[in-house]
């Protein structure tokens, strides 16, 4: 798969302000989806389709324990989308940098 287009389920999936939320949660471990409901105004279907949309984008991965589904970071494709950021931040940096140095530059009428 192109990695553009590998790239656009997961910006979908981070562009919802609860499933951050649920990602943030998930930093500091796995957690079975009744835990990560708690503190949301939305109900319990609705993480859990929210976590359905993060699964899909391979951002976190269920294993399930007899009943209880629990949730967890998929780090590889969280380092994914860090080392693609991590692209652009160093382009937009070099870029700036070439600019500055443009601009600081003495004109040719100022040499004169």
């Amino acid at each position: 798969m192109p990695r553009h287009l590998a790239h656009a389920d997961v910006f979908q999936a981070v562009s919802d302000p609860t499933r951050r939320a649920i990602l943030d949660r998930l930093r500091a471990g796995a957690a079975p989806v009744n835990d990560l409901a708690r503190g949301f105004r939305v109900s319990r279907p609705a993480i859990s389709k929210h976590l359905r949309v993060l699964r899909t984008a391979h951002l976190v991965r269920e294993n399930r324990v007899g009943r209880e589904r629990i949730y967890e970071l998929e780090p590889d494709r969280i380092r994914e989308v860090a080392e693609w950021a991590e692209e652009y931040r160093v382009f937009w940096q070099r870029s700036i940098t070439r600019l500055k140095r443009h601009l600081e530059k003495p004109s040719e009428r100022e040499k004169k």
